[in-house]
C-alpha cells in the first residue's frame, strides 16, 4: 500500500461510505502452496456484538474457497474513482504526471457461516443491489424453490472479522493551492471518474488551505 501519512483518510464516517458505495471488492488470500488467489465479490460491512465484520457468499469448491479454508487471513480491498492528473496541470509544469485514486485495504480473519446465515446474506445481497424493491422477482425470497435448493449447496456464507483498515486517498494533498484547484479544474473537463476524485477533492479545499 502507498503508505504516506498525507494520504491517509482519518474520518471513519467517510472510510464507511466508501466502503458502501464500492461494495465489489478483490478479495485475496493464499493457498496451500503458497500460491496467491484473488477473487470479485460484493462485501458488506457490519457491527454484530460490538464487533466490525465484513459479510458476503462464494462458490465452494474453488481456488480461493479452498485457500481460505488452508488459511484464514485474507485481504479484501475496495477500490474508488481513479483518474490521471497530468504534471502540466501544477504550477511548476516540469513535473511527474500521477494518478488520484481511493481505496481501502481491510485484513481480517475469514469464518465459515452455515445454511442460516447464507439465507440471510443472500437475501440481504439481493435487496441491496435491487433497490430493498421486496416485489423484484430476483430477491432471494421471490426466486423458486427448486432454484434455491439446487443452488445453495453449491455456495457458502462467510465472515470477516476485521484486523486492520489502511487506505489511501490520493487527492494530490502534497501539492501547492494553487496546483490543486488548478486540477480540480482540470478534472472536471474529463470524464465521469475524474468528475468524481475532482468533487472529492473540493470536499478538502478549506481544510488544505484554510486560508
Amino acid at each position: 500500500m502507498y503508505n504516506l501519512p498525507y494520504y491517509k483518510e482519518q474520518d471513519e464516517t467517510v472510510i464507511n461510505e466508501f466502503l458502501a458505495a464500492n461494495p465489489f471488492a478483490f478479495l485475496t488470500g493464499c493457498g496451500s502452496e503458497n500460491t496467491p488467489v484473488a477473487t470479485q465479490l460484493p462485501l458488506f460491512v457490519e457491527e454484530i456484538e460490538e464487533r466490525k465484520v465484513l459479510r458476503g457468499h462464494l462458490m465452494k469448491n474453488t481456488d480461493h474457497h479452498k485457500a481460505f479454508l488452508h488459511s484464514k487471513n485474507v485481504l479484501a480491498v475496495f477500490a474508488g474513482k481513479h483518474t490521471y492528473v497530468s504534471g502540466s496541470w501544477y504550477s511548476n509544469p516540469h513535473s511527474a504526471s500521477t494518478w488520484n485514486y481511493m481505496s481501502v485495504h481491510v485484513k481480517g480473519e475469514i469464518t465459515f457461516l452455515g445454511a442460516d446465515d447464507l439465507e440471510t446474506i443472500l437475501r440481504q445481497t439481493s435487496l441491496h443491489f435491487e433497490g430493498q424493491n421486496e416485489q423484484s422477482p430476483t430477491a432471494f425470497d421471490n426466486l423458486p424453490s427448486a432454484f434455491k435448493s439446487q443452488a445453495m449447496p453449491l455456495i457458502t456464507a462467510f465472515e470477516i472479522e476485521i484486523t486492520a483498515i489502511e487506505t489511501v486517498f490520493k487527492l494530490s494533498q502534497n501539492r501547492d493551492a494553487e496546483s490543486y484547484k488548478n486540477i480540480i479544474r482540470e478534472l472536471k473537463k474529463q470524464d465521469s471518474d475524474a468528475r468524481v476524485i475532482a468533487s472529492e477533492m473540493e470536499k478538502r479545499v478549506k481544510k488544505l488551505f484554510p486560508k
